[in-house]
């Protein structure tokens, strides 16, 4: 294994060949080291002692998998004494379940627990689902954007882009396509509303407790009448006629709320549909989904694999971001800021 005169070294993980030559690309990108591949049942071959060692772990369909794997080898290098263990994760998992819901738990807490109990004393990762998410560690956490290098394919390769619309599929995302229109210097669009009849009104408690009035309590006691939240059907602020819509997001995994909100758009006069996101988990039926629907592109960055879905639908293209990751470890390991990774970055992005 090649190891860089300042003393660091990359490992890849074994969960994909996506990993690695993520890892590949990152460390060709830095010019001054290799990457260096140890199985799950890790045994460090040549010493560690005093480095700076980066792990890289992309995280396939096999989720749980890659977390265990990442969690033995930042403890088979902790135990072997390096100095600094960094996790290089660029899709942070279970992001999403970083709140609680009904009885549920907070699985984003719990994994932020095991890796600094694995031994990680620091994390790069890409697009946070909550930034709220970094305060979950008690170590530091660098939380890259991807938005410029989306911003730079917006630019290059979509044609008349100073036609297009910035959409927010729902108001929660508005802030993140606020950050794209004023970049671009376009017009924004919001949704609002969802599907009738949406599963989600399952699984997020929208209607519980029941509508009905409790009397089995106390006597001298009586609750307030407990409303269930009611959407109206989806709708679009801002005039899309005529332009070419741009939805923006940091996740797209189950795709039916885009292709829903691709029909609308078709609606209300887009002639042309791109989605922008920083994953692309693209799960179950996606690649088909994509495929029937009137999207016309999906752009997406390397942060998960996704090579099948590609194969599925030539509609999904890939944004190459190893080079900021890349930036990020040097200026980690020498010690520089990372203020200079953030520029031209606003806050809601």
């Amino acid at each position: 294994m090649n190891v860089g005169k300042s003393g660091y070294r990359v490992f890849s993980a074994n969960s994909t060949a996506a990993c690695t030559e993520l890892a590949n690309r990152i460390t060709d990108a830095t010019f001054c080291f290799h990457s260096y591949t140890i199985e799950t049942r890790v045994d460090v071959k040549e010493s560690v002692r005093g480095q700076d060692i980066f792990i890289i772990q992309t995280i396939p369909r096999d989720v749980n998998t890659a977390i265990m794997e990442l969690l033995v080898m930042a403890y088979a290098l902790k135990t072997s004494c390096a100095k600094n263990i960094i996790g290089v994760i660029p899709y942070f998992p279970y992001s999403k379940q970083c709140k609680m819901r009904k009885r549920g738990s907070i699985v984003c807490k719990l994994l932020a627990s095991m890796l600094a109990k694995a031994g990680l004393t620091h994390i790069i990762t890409m697009d946070l689902h909550q930034k709220e998410i970094q305060g979950f560690f008690s170590f530091p956490v660098d939380n890259l954007r991807a938005s410029p290098f989306l911003i730079q394919y917006i630019q290059e390769e979509i044609p008349d882009y100073r036609n297009a619309i910035i959409v927010a599929k729902s108001p929660s995302a508005a802030k993140r396509a606020q950050s794209y229109a004023e970049r671009l210097r376009l017009g924004l669009a919001v949704m609002h509303g969802e599907a009738q009849c949406s599963e989600s009104d399952m699984a997020d408690g929208r209607h519980s407790p029941p509508f009905v009035r409790n009397t089995t309590g106390h006597p001298g006691l009586e609750l307030p009448l407990m409303m269930a939240k009611e959407k109206p059907p989806i709708t679009v602020v801002g005039d899309v006629g005529g332009r070419i819509a741009i939805i923006v997001d940091d996740i797209i995994d189950d795709v039916e709320d885009f292709v829903a909100a691709a029909e609308i758009l078709k609606e209300r006069g887009a002639y042309k549909i791109y989605i922008m996101a920083t994953h692309g988990l693209l799960s179950a039926e996606a690649p088909r989904l994509i495929e029937e629907s009137a999207i016309d592109e999906v752009v997406v960055t390397n942060t998960v694999p996704h090579e099948v879905q590609k194969l599925q639908c030539p509609k999904i293209k890939t944004v190459d971001v190893s080079m900021i990751l890349a930036e990020a470890i040097r200026r980690i390991h020498n010690g520089e800021s990372m203020a200079y990774l953030f520029r031209n970055i606003t806050v809601d992005d």
